[in-house]
């Protein structure tokens, strides 16, 4: 098994079938070849990785510790801002910058972990992705400057955003027949941790002590996931080197990849003008903060029992675009019903809008069946969620603009409501069984085509 794309061939569609989608075989000539790739629906021949069936409980083990990390370290700062801000004396502008960086984080390392990993290894670097946030969580802590605080926490995001960008291609690495179920199981984890982070920080730092307690003892989880992948890094050397790889460059030149990159970014956009601004919109409603809380709370959870279910929905051989048309039809059902009746029916609006926003692991789960390889998927990881990201910094930044400007809600949730068309269309296009490789030999074929044509008339 190879980690990236083995040179010698170019990938061609043969009249195959496996797991409702065609097999790729190889011609001469292209970077883009795929040797002994396993697909969905084929069995992954464990001793190629050195990985035999009594230990693909450690994997799995390692990879969902690994995704209960992959929020806490962006998140647990928010519940305790205001104590924090104090104690290091942080003005306005930093604290601006202390909740982007995960954002900035996603966008600049995300994109950079599929190039280090070709180099080092998939498994090392999320090593070393983890150990980043352990140092960066623990010692953030305990200095005193604000300057080495938020430059600890870029640290600390920045492993985040690498190991983010890469666990779905160890998904496809270690488990191509597999990608449904163990994908839904590592975003059910993810939503363990980010709701964890935001329920628990506080209760911590109270029982312990104060806010650095609350935002350090996250650094123990990471130390707890570091573990397993002590012993996983074995793993890279039955990786063999692709001589040519696929790059940024190669996913920027297809549809598939701006389409991901539009889906990715609509629906992390929403996600975050969700929790960074309902929690206001319930409490201009009437509710307290508590109860305001406690429906974003909701919202949240739902993501939870979901996120275990829909992934396995979608990677079902065959077009299973209709699951997704039932997740996305909620985003306008709970904007609607936020427009009419935002108090009344604040649970159910919570409900709908928390199954809404289970189109995320969604959207992971296609990033592991749009590619043949984990160098692929790593590559397609790293693209979709560093550009969908900062698509997604719209989100948080136009609601509260368009709430200042109008000093009301209905501008905004309107505006989201808007939204939710494209991310219906685009949702559409990805959710369609096809590979990204299968469009780089199209392109590869039309090259080659145009390259064999004769001469224009006149010209010698």
């Amino acid at each position: 098994m190879e980690y990236g794309d083995r040179p010698g061939g170019r990938l061609r569609t043969s009249g195959a079938v496996a797991g409702g989608e065609r097999v790729a075989a190889r011609e001469p000539s292209s970077p883009f070849a795929v040797r002994d790739v396993p697909h969905v629906g084929q069995s992954l021949p464990h001793s190629v990785l050195g990985v035999s069936r009594r230990s693909v409980v450690l994997v799995l083990g390692a990879i969902l510790l690994l995704s209960l990390n992959l929020r806490p370290a962006a998140v647990s700062v928010g519940p305790v801002l205001d104590e924090l801000r104090a104690g290091l004396d942080m003005g306005p502008a930093s604290a601006g910058l202390l909740t982007s960086l995960p954002v900035l984080s996603f966008a600049i390392f995300g994109a950079l972990a599929p190039s280090v990993a070709r180099r080092l290894g998939p498994h090392r670097v999320t090593l070393l992705a983890l150990l980043a946030v352990v140092v960066g969580l623990s010692a953030r802590a305990a200095v005193r400057q604000e300057g080495a605080f938020l430059a600890l926490s870029l640290l600390a995001t920045a492993g985040m955003a690498m190991a983010n960008v890469l666990i779905p291609s160890l998904v496809r690495l270690h488990f191509p027949d597999r990608i449904g179920l163990v994908t839904g199981l590592y975003t059910t984890a993810l939503a363990v941790g980010l709701t964890a982070a935001f329920l628990l920080t506080v209760p911590v730092a109270d029982a312990l002590g104060g806010w650095r307690y609350g935002i350090g003892v996250w650094a123990v989880l990471a130390a707890v996931a570091a573990v397993p992948w002590i012993g996983l890094v074995r793993r890279d050397e039955a990786l063999v080197a692709p001589a040519r790889d696929i790059g940024f460059g190669d996913i920027a030149r297809t549809r598939l990849g701006w389409a991901m990159t539009l889906f990715f970014g609509l629906q992390s956009l929403m996600a975050y003008a969700v929790f960074g601004w309902f929690a206001t919109l319930w409490r201009d409603a009437g509710f307290g903060a508590g109860t305001a809380s406690a429906l974003v709370g909701i919202v949240a959870a739902m993501s939870i029992p979901l996120s275990l279910v829909l992934p396995q929905a979608v990677a079902r051989p065959g077009d299973r675009r209709g699951v997704l048309v039932a997740v996305m039809a909620c985003y306008p059902i709970a904007y609607l019903g936020l427009l009419i009746a935002p108090q009344a029916l604040a649970v159910l609006w919570a409900v709908v809008l928390g199954a809404a926003l289970t189109t995320f692991p969604i959207v992971l789960t296609y990033i592991g069946l749009r590619t043949r390889t984990a160098g692929a998927t790593a590559a397609l990881s790293g693209w979709t969620q560093s550009t969908g990201y900062l698509l997604a910094v719209i989100g948080p930044f136009g609601i509260g603009v368009a709430h200042e400007a109008t000093d009301g809600w209905t501008v905004p949730l309107v505006g989201l409501l808007v939204l939710s068309v494209p991310l219906f269309l685009v949702g559409m296009y990805v959710g369609r069984p096809a590979h990204i490789e299968d469009e780089f030999a199209r392109r590869e074929r039309r090259i080659d085509q145009s390259s064999d044509a004769p001469p224009p008339l006149g010209t010698t």
